[in-house]
């Protein structure tokens, strides 16, 4: 059933370098041996054992009567073997007497001369070596094979026992500064600023530290880069190195972490080691709160090896000299879980906070996403970076691609404005499910529902826009109501919560007054509210009753360490949050009834044009609010609207 899933709020010349140890891979070498011991083993028996019968053997005096019948026509003498051949080609062997020739013997038998005559004799003179390997083939081959076996085994155990000695080390992934193919410059990287800004010193210290030693300025030991998901933060990093023209160590946070005692030490000691002899040089940690969370708290298992870790980091890092030229690097989107001594001066010293992109920097990534896609001629990227407030570049990266794909699905040499604005609710709220048909009682439920979303929030002086309506399952949602708002924001008042929790309550109070009946699509839009009422009460202390208190922090956990379990508050404060919560929700749901009840018929309009087209975009949407009286929204409306 429709499920409201709005957009993502806005939130406010060299030397080389060193070689890495590579391991080899003993169980694969193992599996190797043993197929190559088989295929050997059955190469030898098809070549000895597995030849024809052998001919049959006559006696001499057998052969003796044969050539005196005339049945024998060649005879192949190969030291004191006979081969036989007859003249109906049959093939035998025989022996003759040692020391005597042939022709001798035979006539001992009494083998007429003319009948002697009529036989070609072939006599094989055989070296002494083809003689000892013929007599020695079989029984040397097997030991051969076995002792080769055994040697290639033992060979691949010394490796195993080397990889083992090896198994401390870092194995980094390394961008050399002259590989143009992985080389990034802050060309690449758009919006950021003011994190250019500060990094543009520690490239500058990289090219040319006398500088800044000959005034006695210490540079940054560690960078901190902190940010959301997917804003840019290990490409920033990549820049720094790029523009620096140095080596890029990079590795992961969990990398460090085993189940051995002592492993991720020895590799954090490794990879510094490893960055101290490329100097200058970069080291970037991925993902550092994996291994940098706060020490001590029982929080993740207590895990010893990581805090283990985490001191020689620390370690490592309190021990460069000021000339070291080594720059460590690292990322985290949780930078309130780690350890307040790897924060500290002196070693993550420099904390540089990536934002999500503003519309011009929403703008400037998505031209650089474009430049490998031929774009036809109606795009317009201004429009798209107003439609995606919310996003990162990762997610501005993938609409770029999606759009590529839905052209090329459809056969189509360039990508149109049409492909990007589909990208767009593709990125937010995933694929279109054609398939999934509603019945008509369904899809009348799902028109209204959406219908109420949309005039609730054309109505309340405080919410965004409509942009679509759609009720075309897409995700996990039957249908669904775009809002957008007119420019970025960095921080929501108490007004925007309120009618944003009005307008959620739409969908819910529209099913109930016009069908007399809940059904599960509202689901979703309960939670929402809910949890943004919630926090309204706990965290920005928008409660009237409880005053400017904070009592959870932005993770949702109670603060000052009290762990995730514990509650920073009575029993009796929590049933005071509780009626608060409830007290918000009860008040947003009276405004979304009143305005139901008194603009129903725009509601039945908005509803039954949903399901004669399905999809209603801005301009027609605004069109029959004209028609029933309702102004729409323009951007000076937000900006003086009432106090509420």
């Amino acid at each position: 059933m429709p499920e409201n899933q709005p957009p993502k709020p806005p939130v406010r010349k060299r030397r080389p370098l060193p070689k890495l140890p590579q391991g080899d891979n003993f169980w694969v070498n193992l599996a190797t041996s043993v197929l190559l011991l088989l295929l050997l083993a059955g190469a030898y028996t098809y070549f000895v054992g597995g030849q024809k019968a052998a001919p049959e053997n006559i006696a001499i005096s057998q052969l003796a009567s044969d050539i005196s019948a005339g049945k024998v026509s060649t005879i192949n003498v190969d030291g004191d073997d006979l081969k036989v051949i007859y003249a109906d080609s049959t093939e035998k062997t025989s022996k003759k007497e040692p020391e005597a020739a042939l022709t001798e013997t035979l006539a001992n038998y009494g083998v007429p001369k003319e009948q002697l005559d009529k036989v070609s004799i072939d006599i094989t003179r055989q070296s002494s070596w083809q003689f000892w390997l013929t007599a020695l083939a079989p029984f040397a081959a097997p030991v051969l094979l076995i002792a080769f076996f055994v040697w290639y085994l033992s060979r691949q155990v010394r490796g195993a026992g080397m990889q083992a000695f090896s198994f401390g080390q870092s194995k980094p992934r390394v961008i050399d500064p002259n590989d143009a193919g992985q080389k990034v410059t802050f060309k690449d990287v758009a919006g950021a600023k003011e994190a250019k800004q500060e990094l543009l010193e520690i490239v500058d210290f990289l090219r040319n530290p006398k500088k800044f030693l000959d005034i006695g300025a210490r540079i940054p030991k560690g960078i901190l880069l902190m940010g959301a998901a997917g804003t840019g933060k290990t490409m920033l990093a990549r820049a720094v190195a790029g523009e620096a023209g140095v080596p890029f160590f990079s590795i992961s946070g969990s990398e460090f972490v085993e189940m051995f005692v002592g492993v991720g030490a020895s590799r954090v000691r490794d990879l510094f080691l490893t960055a101290k002899k490329a100097a200058p040089s970069i080291i970037f940690v991925d993902e550092i709160d994996a291994v940098g969370r706060v020490r001590g708290t029982g929080v993740g298992g207590g895990n010893d090896e990581r805090e283990q870790t985490l001191n020689q980091i620390l370690v490592e890092m309190d021990g460069f000299e000021p000339n070291e030229k080594v720059i460590v690097m690292a990322a985290t989107n949780r930078p309130d879980v780690l350890d307040p001594a790897l924060v500290r001066p002196g070693r993550f010293d420099r904390r540089v906070v990536i934002e999500l992109p503003d519309r011009g920097d929403r703008l400037e990534i998505l031209q650089i996403h474009a430049r490998r896609k031929p774009l036809a001629e109606d795009v317009n990227f201004n429009v798209i970076a107003e439609r995606t407030p919310g996003f990162s570049g990762a997610d501005l990266a993938n609409l770029m691609n999606e759009a590529a794909i839905l052209a090329a699905r459809e056969n189509r040499k360039s990508v149109a404005q049409f492909d990007l604005i589909r990208s767009i609710e593709k990125v937010m709220l995933g694929p279109e499910r054609r398939s999934h048909v509603l019945n008509k009682k369904e899809k009348e439920i799902t028109a209204y529902h959406e219908a109420g979303h949309a005039l609730v929030a054309s109505v309340l002086p405080y919410a965004d826009p409509v942009h679509k309506i759609s009720i075309i399952s897409r995700g996990r949602a039957a249908g669904y109501t775009l809002k957008l708002p007119f420019e970025d924001r960095k921080m929501q008042s108490k007004n925007e919560f309120l009618d944003d929790i009005a307008m959620s309550l739409g969908g819910y109070v529209a099913e109930t007054t016009v069908f007399g009946d809940l059904t599960t699509g509202a689901s979703n839009d309960l939670q929402v509210l809910t949890g943004l009422a919630r926090n309204m009460v706990t965290r920005y202390g928008m409660s009237e009753k409880l005053g400017t208190v904070a009592l959870e922090s932005d993770g949702g956990r109670p603060l000052f360490g009290t762990g995730v379990e514990g509650r920073a508050y009575s029993e009796k404060v929590s049933a005071e949050i509780d009626a608060e919560v409830k007290a918000i929700i009860d008040h947003a749901h009276h405004k979304a009834q009143t305005i139901i009840n008194e603009k129903r018929p725009a509601l039945n309009a908005i509803a039954e044009r949903l399901m004669e087209v399905e999809t209603i975009e801005r301009e027609e949407f605004e069109k029959i609010l004209i028609a029933h009286g309702i102004t729409p929204k323009q951007k000076k409306d937000i900006e003086h609207a009432p106090l509420a």
